[in-house]
């Protein structure tokens, strides 16, 4: 099998990634690095130019200081025919028999090319739209763009792939497209793992029973419910179970004083030597992962930590649902739980650890069994195969 893998950025060059896109632009690296291990052929379609022009800026620069609302130059037309451009010129020397692009539409909403497209997205681009913050108080024009690229890539794409339930339901519904060409195949931990069943038992043996740590890793303190996390360490601690909380990626945007049982360690790069070493360290001596997240499409620190039989605790918002299981790999809650609510079961498997041995030995099946790279480069093969 020969893919052309369509990507703006480059996939091989970690160095450029924002911190806000490495969850994104990692998994890109990782699945390629799979789909070679299955003996799959790759040519990499990327990094693409992103060239907005003067107009774009002047619209954005309008909308803005006139109307105060939010112009988007990566969803304008002329922006995403120039991808299209591009893509194609590159294409023009493959030899590859399918398309496949790993990330959002826009670089092949507009592509018109021989061979087969397939899109493999984390959600569609519109239930973004007011779910994220990124995403707040688009001009309505932005949104039509958003919504005719993406119209325009999932009509072209003879397979189209979600990460979770919840991407492919809202896009069969949005876009009206034929559910026989929809699948949902998870993505995996963007960390190595060669860790079997006896290292998670001795990972899990090896934590203190007599108190709590929790590690809340985010680029995005309030999306990613570092408030929410906060309460819940305070809530352990104020009934007695000795609790520490971990954040790494973001700090709340406040000055206020935190107590000295919540420790900040600020963004760990782990495409380094040190930072996975620091990362993987954090996951071994934690009890728990929690992100209460109040939106998110999918979540690949949750695949992480479950390839260190880590539980976690989460939100039941967006994909995340697909990812964790109640009672199997973690617990999930509304967003408007109550603190005490969190606090109360996390307590209770500490307090019984028979029963958090049990679900994090289940958190390790639930990683090799569904929630790795390998189980996903082997099924979207399987799939793409079909196509040929």
């Amino acid at each position: 099998m020969h893919l052309a893998y369509v990507t703006s950025y480059n996939v091989l060059d970690h160095s450029d990634w924002p911190e806000n896109l490495v969850g994104l632009r990692g998994a890109g690296y990782h699945l390629a690095q799979h789909l070679e291990k299955q003996s799959v052929q790759l040519d990499y379609i990327g990094p693409l130019k992103q060239e907005y022009r003067f107009i774009n800026r002047l619209k954005r620069k309008f909308y803005r200081k006139f109307l105060h609302k939010v112009y988007a130059c990566w969803a304008d037309p002329a922006v995403i025919r120039d991808y299209a451009d591009q893509v194609s010129r590159k294409l023009s020397s493959s030899t590859a028999n399918i398309v496949l692009c790993p990330e959002n539409a826009q670089t092949i909403a507009y592509l018109e090319c021989k061979q087969p497209i397939v899109l493999w997205t984390d959600a569609p681009q519109t239930v973004l739209i007011d779910f994220y913050s990124i995403f707040s108080n688009f001009c309505h024009e932005s949104k039509r763009h958003v919504y005719a690229l993406e119209k325009a890539a999932l009509d072209r794409s003879k397979l189209v792939i979600f990460l979770s339930d919840w991407a492919a339901q809202n896009a069969i519904k949005i876009y009206g497209i034929n559910p026989s060409k929809v699948r949902v195949v998870p993505w995996g931990a963007n960390i190595e793992c060669n860790r079997t069943y006896e290292d998670i038992n001795n990972i899990v043996e090896s934590k203190n029973t007599r108190s709590c740590r929790l590690l809340f890793i985010g680029v995005d303190w309030l999306r990613k419910g570092g408030d929410t996390s906060l309460h819940v360490a305070k809530e352990l601690n104020k009934s007695g179970l000795k609790t520490e909380l971990i954040v790494v990626g973001s700090e709340p945007p406040t000055s206020e004083i935190f107590p000295n049982y919540v420790k900040f360690l600020g963004f760990i790069n782990k495409y380094t030597t040190e930072g996975i070493k620091q990362i993987n360290e954090l996951f071994c001596t934690s009890h728990f992962l929690i992100v209460p997240s109040r939106a998110e499409t999918y979540g690949h620190v949750f695949c992480e930590a479950n390839s260190f039989g880590l539980p976690s605790i989460a939100t039941n918002v967006g994909g995340i649902p697909t990812i964790i299981k109640d009672g199997v790999n973690g617990k999930t809650f509304s967003v408007n739980s109550r603190v005490e609510e969190y606090s109360t079961y996390i307590a209770s498997l500490i307090s019984n650890y028979s029963e958090y041995k049990r679900l994090a030995r289940s958190s390790f099946h639930e990683y090799q069994s569904r929630l790795s790279w390998e189980v996903a480069a082997k099924t979207a093969k399987q799939l793409i195969i079909e196509l040929v």
